[in-house]
Parts: C-alpha cells; structure tokens; sequence
C-alpha cells in the first residue's frame, strides 16, 4: 500500500510541475484569447483571410506563430481562442503547429546547442511543416472546418451596432475567456498533463535512452512516441536533445523530437479532440508524426557523418541569449496561476458530473422508464 501511495504521489508532483510550467503561459494566453475573440471579427478575419480557404491564411498564421515564444500550453487557449473566433481549421492548425514548435529563442538555441546543420533544418521544417498541416487542413471536408457563429443572436446583433468602447469589449472578451474558453479546455488540459505524469512515471529512462541511443528508422518512431508522450517545453527541449546527440544518437532524431515533442502532447491532442473534433485531432497529429519522420529520415540522409559541436562558448552565448528574451513570470505567480487552472478543472468536472446525474434522474423520471 505504501508503495502505490508513493507512486501515486510521484504522478501528481510530476503533474504539479507540468501544470506549474505551463499555468503561467495558459493564463496569458487566455488573456490574449479574449482580446483576439472580441476583435477579430468576422469582416476582419475575412481580410486577413483566416476566416477563408486561402494559403496566404495558413501563411498569416504560420509566421505569427513563428514570433511568439510561448509553448504548446500557451498555444492551445490562443488557437482554440482564434477558431472560436472564425479562423478556418487551416490556419488554427498552421498556427498551433508552428507557434509550440519554432520561435526566435529556439533558433537561437537550437544553433547554439546542435550545430548549424540541424539548425537549419529544423528552421525550414518549422516553416515548411505547419504550412502543409494547414492546406491541407483546409482541404479536410468536414464540419470542423470551421465554426459557424449564431447570426441572429440579438445580444452580437445589439452591441455590433453600440459599438461599445475599447476598455468594454477588453473587458467582454475577457468574460468569454474565462467563463468559457477557460472551462472548455482547463479540464481537458488538467487531465492530459496527469495522463502524460502517469506515463512517463511508468516507463524506465534506460528504454528511453535505449531508443535514443538508436540511429536507425525505428529510432525515429520511437523518438515520435516518447515526444508524443512527453510534455516539453518550446525551450527546453532543446539542451535535453542535445546531450542525447552528443552521446550519439543520430541528428534526424533531433530534428523529429524537435517538431513532435513540441508541437504534439497529450494534453493539446485531448483538448483538440473535445473542443474542434476527432477528425481535426487525427489529422493534426497524424501530419506531425508523418512530416517529421520524414524530415528525421532525410536529416540522417544528409549528415551520415554527423559530429556533435561541442562549442561551450557558444553553447553559454546561446543560453545567455534565449534567458535575455525568455518571461516565465515568478515562482508565486505560477503557483496562483496553477490553482486557478486546478480550479477550473475541477468545476468543469463538476459541472460534468452535475449534468450526468440529471440525465440520469431525467431517465429514470421518465413514464418510459
């Protein structure tokens, strides 16, 4: 009994620091989420074109998410925030790719740690790779292509034509966030994090060494698997998978863990999964295993004969660099914001709950019952 008591208290500390390095990313960005569901309007998401079928959409959305240095955990109230807000599933895929996956702080590392060679791959991947997601994403028949908004609500109907001021709509975008968006995906979030705490607590680190230490194809599908799993940062990823290169594994595995251990977690995938579709999820995840296999498999084409850059003058410039550009805001703050998370989770849960024991009275009311 003891020793279940200790693994079960080993899963929530390591779900704990999940949710503590990631709280403080999602609260901003469910700030920045309302903002953008208040004033991206439809007319505007049509001119940027968004809200449309069209590659320059997906391009939009790739290269902002390019810019942004935040993580996956911060990508997914922004991206759930935009296709709730119009844009197309094209170009909230291309953005919740590529923002996860690529920004200014990783590139600087990424040539720091690994060597210009990965580097560059790894920047023509984090481009190349989101824009495929995203075209194709709006070639996906299919409801969850996009959202389709309530035309007639007389609520939209009567403030569209007050006009209310800047401060009101900050305001009114900020209650949509966090009295809906917030409830959405806190659950969804909160579970997938435990779900990533349990399995990675199972699994030895001598099988992931093993599967690292491999330069074969099978390597790649394993490196995908453990990204898959794992719940990384934007950033710091990048030392972890630079010692697993200088201990010698092959750099193709650099650069599918890069983009899968990035832009795919558990947490993200049940949040796609419950708030845009399955067959949004499917698709999201299934072109990031596919696109980065491939591009791991070419990388170890191209650098057979790789050699790590063991450069500490660079490696110390690199993440002197990144430090300068990268916020995570104070212990305290992250803390308050890993509550308040929790705290969502475990209302919408409730809520959950609550509606299942009514439908359940409901049925056992019922004459038919």
């Amino acid at each position: 009994m003891s020793e279940f008591l200790d693994f079960l208290w080993t899963v929530l500390r390591s779900a704990l620091n999940m949710i503590n390095g990631a709280s403080y990313w999602m609260v901003l960005s469910l700030i920045v989420a309302g903002c953008l569901h208040e004033f991206l309007t439809p007319e505007a998401l049509t001119k940027s074109n968004l809200g449309t079928t069209k590659p320059t959409g997906v391009l939009w959305a790739t290269l902002t998410g390019m810019l942004i240095p935040i993580c996956s955990c911060g990508s997914i109230p922004l991206g759930i925030g935009l296709y709730h807000s119009g844009a197309y599933l094209g170009p909230t895929l291309a953005f919740m790719t590529s923002s996860p996956m690529i920004n200014p702080i990783s590139i600087i590392l990424c040539y720091g740690l690994l060597g210009p060679e990965i580097a560059t791959v790894y920047v023509i991947t984090g481009f190349v790779a989101p824009m495929i997601i995203g075209l194709i994403a709006n070639r996906f028949p299919g409801k969850e292509l996009y959202l389709k908004r309530d035309e007639n609500a007389p609520q939209r109907i009567q403030l569209e034509a007050e006009k209310p001021s800047v401060p009101r709509r900050i305001v009114m975008g900020l209650r949509w966030s966090f009295s809906e968006l917030a409830l959405m995906i806190g659950k969804y979030t909160v579970l997938g994090m435990l779900t990533a705490a349990l399995i990675f607590s199972i699994f030895p680190q001598s099988a992931i060494q093993r599967y690292l230490g491999d330069p074969s194809f099978v390597s790649l599908l394993g490196i995908t698997v453990i990204a898959a799993l794992m719940y990384v940062c934007a950033v710091g990823h990048i030392p972890f998978i630079a010692a697993i290169v200088a201990s010698g594994a092959a750099p193709g595995v650099a650069i599918t863990f890069l983009m899968a251990g990035a832009a795919t977690n558990i947490s993200e995938l049940i949040t796609i999964n419950r708030t845009i579709g399955k067959r949004a999820m499917l698709l999201y995840f299934g072109l990031v295993v596919t696109i980065s296999n491939i591009v791991g498999y070419l990388t170890n084409q191209l650098f057979p004969n790789f050699e790590p850059v063991l450069n500490y003058d660079a490696v110390t410039h690199s993440i002197s660099a990144a430090n300068t550009m990268m916020h995570n805001g104070p212990d305290w703050l992250k803390y308050l914001c890993s509550a308040i998370l929790i705290c969502y989770a475990l209302y919408a849960g409730f809520r959950a709950l609550q509606g299942r024991m009514q439908k359940m009275a409901a049925r056992q009311n019922s004459p038919s019952a």
